[in-house]
């Protein structure tokens, strides 16, 4: 009997370590796939919910949320995994059904984002179509409120199968290391698939397959799942095989699903370019250089061209005798179809240098000197990253942002901005910063022109011409006015100053420059801590007030539905560093796409380092298991204060060590410090899955929280994460389960 037990008891050992070995596998697995497929979700439901991509942080935090639900129910009987298939499939099948309702019906439906008419912030290419004929009105919020629930259900499986690995594995550390680990994994893949522009269903095709073997595993993956799978990998395939047509093509690049329609380009479904010829039309692009010649300006020689895209305005600088014109695009998709295809092939010139960067990165980056530095309809449709509300161009508009354009300006030099501003307080903003950056009033033009814009007149197609602008105004002064064709050939023939062909060709309009009146002295200017060209005021916006509770509410019936049952209270420790640490990976990311340029491979290196940075804690806290945490929450404040109180502008210039060592070290310090505590509270919970799950519904509350950038700026949002760090302080080390 005695060898009977030690037989039993070896044999337990043997399934104990075997199913130690399965844990840390699990752990490693889903912490892969939660983030490639989060990285994939956002891409996609960006894409094909109509105008989601202004609000990927929906999705990111619907991903922290589902997960934060899947770690509660780690205990309960019912296996969120096995219907996953299902979801999945409802999920998708819905964000395609709803984008082709929109598409068909949109002379009776029109999605309301925020009311554009009059907003308080704007969303380019998000006004009603057809809106005088809509029938029927959806608001964004219900439609992100829909798709937020359902992706939510989407990971809820795989934070169920994470928290029951970390209660299988028991050496916790260890095994979110294990989970990091394959978090880095995960990143770097999506990263290569970003690289290589593949579409979607190799995404999820990747993605699935993990899902499939975790199903297998848990005895899970029958015929009726596997089919659900497959038909989701096709639904993930279906728009690119339903667009097949002549003169059309369909193409990831790391920021946009790009659609090529002939000359148009449409990205994640809204109209975006549209490559002309320099004999069809398109004399906007022409203006800043007629208006030069015909004051008696000598002609731009050294132009720069930021937002360069398709190749419009590089084709019409080359018109006007430009040596050398460098191209900054910041999506190579759309660089790569104007390269190709633009009627003029105006990349094709050898006096084109092409730059695939971010704007602002290049205009801190370059020592060459411009005759004139044009800001071709930046307009991005899309965020930087899901962390935060800013868009790719928004470090473009602001006060630094000028500076640098005025000390990359020649003697003598101009700058151009112009775009269908929509609303008359940015065009307001704007003018304020150059004259602020220039010492000098700038001249607004408008198309078709008109005499006065207000704060709160709508603002079409709008154009500021600031720097040495002495001869233009002159010419306007003595003429009143300037006569420009839209067909830009027939400008080359007349001096719009001099001549009046308007009787001959009812194509000429008369130009005068526009007044801007009833100033706004309580507008406030954008800047690098404040970034919100398109923000009316420095407030929270009604429309983001109305996603905040809707989606906390949404939130918080989901965490109460999965909680277990006789859970009387959370880990409130792990929740509030997860909320703080959410809003430190925000700020992070913000500042570091300042400095190095808000490219999607900057955002990923970010991304990579964050989690390197915690991959460095765990291991310190092995190492050192007796870690004091009191020492660690003192460098953490005297990290997050220097933070605040040092605006990121101080390194803006200098030598390598002073603009980048320093602020990347203010940046991640206070993460490692984070992590250094995360990872001791976590090993000393006492119960592993509801602490976890807990962090990650911190996270959602810090992701709602990022909100108030635009009230507080992104420094002063750090008051916020150093209130949540005190209060995971003041909780004490193990709360009930």
């Amino acid at each position: 009997m005695g060898a009977g037990r030690e037989l039993d008891s070896a044999t337990w050992e043997g399934e104990r370590e075997a199913g130690s070995r399965e844990a840390a596998f699990q752990l490693f697995l889903v912490g892969f796939l939660v983030l490639f497929l989060e990285l994939a979700c956002i891409r996609w439901f960006g894409a094909y919910v109509i105008f989601l991509q202004f609000f990927t942080n929906v999705v990111l935090i619907a991903c922290f949320l589902g997960m934060s639900c899947g770690c509660l129910a780690a205990r309960s009987k019912r296996d969120w995994l096995a219907v996953f298939p299902l979801l999945g499939v409802l999920t998708f099948l819905a964000a395609l059904l709803s984008l082709e309702a929109y598409l068909h019906w949109s002379r009776r439906v029109a999605v309301d984002v925020g009311s554009q008419v009059s907003p308080q912030v704007v969303f380019f290419g998000t006004e009603p179509h057809y809106a005088d004929m809509a029938h029927f009105v959806v608001p964004i919020e219900f439609i992100a409120a829909v798709f937020f629930v359902l992706v939510a259900l989407l990971f809820v499986g795989l934070g169920q199968v994470l928290g029951r690995a970390f209660d299988a594995y028991p050496k916790r550390v260890l095994g979110y290391t294990l989970n990091i680990g394959g978090s880095l994994a995960g990143i770097v893949a999506f990263s290569a698939a970003s690289l290589a522009q593949t579409p979607p269903v190799v995404w999820f095709l990747f993605a699935l397959a993990g899902v499939a073997y975790l199903l297998r595993q848990r005895g899970k993956l029958n015929w009726s799942r596997g089919a659900l799978l497959a038909a989701l990998v096709v639904l993930t395939a279906v728009p690119p095989i339903n667009i097949f047509k002549e003169g059309r093509e369909v193409r990831w690049s790391p920021y946009y699903a790009v659609t090529r329609d002939d000359r148009l380009i449409t990205v994640n479904n809204i109209g975006h370019q549209l490559m002309m010829p320099f004999a069809e039309g398109g004399s906007r692009y022409s203006l800043i250089h007629l208006l030069q010649e015909h004051a008696g300006g000598k002609p731009f020689k050294d132009v720069l061209v930021i937002g360069a895209g398709s190749g419009n305005d590089v084709a019409h600088a080359l018109r006007f005798d430009a040596d050398r014109v460098d191209a900054v695009e910041i999506d190579p998709v759309i660089l790569d179809i104007g390269v190709r295809l633009h009627p003029d092939r105006p990349y094709q010139d050898p006096r084109v240098v092409r730059h695939l960067d971010d704007g602002r990165h290049f205009l801190r980056a370059t020592d060459r000197k411009y005759d004139l530095v044009v800001y071709a309809l930046v307009d991005s449709l899309i965020l930087h990253s899901s962390y935060s509300s800013i868009r790719l161009e928004s470090f473009l508009f602001t006060e630094q942002a000028f500076d640098d354009i005025r000390r990359v300006l020649k003697p003598g030099g101009i700058f151009v901005t112009y775009n269908n501003f929509r609303q008359g307080w940015i065009v307001h903003r704007i003018a304020a910063m150059a004259e602020k950056a220039f010492g000098e009033k700038p001249i607004v033009i408008s198309l078709p022109s008109r005499e006065t814009l207000g704060p709160h007149d709508s603002a079409g197609f709008t154009m500021l011409v600031v720097g040495d602008t002495e001869r233009i105004s002159e010419a306007f002064a003595r003429r009143k006015g300037f006569w420009l064709n839209q067909a830009p050939p027939k400008n080359l023939e007349v001096d719009g100053f001099a001549s009046n062909p308007a009787k001959e060709d009812p194509q000429w309009s008369w130009i005068t420059p526009t007044k801007l009146v009833s100033q706004d002295d309580r507008m406030a200017l954008a800047s690098d801590d404040w970034p919100f060209l398109y923000t009316l005021r420095r407030t929270l916006p009604m429309l983001t007030f109305r996603f905040m509770l809707l989606l906390g509410v949404l939130g918080l019936g989901m965490a109460y539905l999965f909680k277990p049952k006789g859970s009387a209270r959370g880990n409130g420790r792990m929740f509030f560093l997860g909320a703080a640490f959410m809003l430190l990976e925000t700020k992070s990311v913000v500042q570091l796409a300042l400095l190095f340029g808000s490219t999607w491979l900057v955002n990923s290196l970010v991304f990579f380092t964050v989690l390197l940075v915690l991959l460095l804690a765990n291991l310190y806290v092995l190492k050192r298991p007796g870690v004091r945490l009191g020492w660690h929450y003192a460098g953490l404040f005297i990290l997050l204060a220097a933070n605040m109180l040092v605006p990121l502008d101080v390194f803006l210039t200098g030598g390598i060590v002073w603009r980048y060592v320093i602020p990347c070290a203010l940046a991640m310090g206070p993460m490692y410090f984070a992590g250094v505590i995360f990872a001791r509270s976590f090993r000393d919970s006492a119960n592993p899955d509801q602490a976890f799950g807990a962090n990650i519904a911190g996270s959602v509350v810090g992701g709602l929280s990022e909100s108030f950038s635009t009230l507080l700026g992104f420094r002063y949002l750090l008051i916020l994460a150093m209130a949540f760090y005190a209060l995971s302080a003041l909780r004490p080390k193990k709360a009930a389960g």
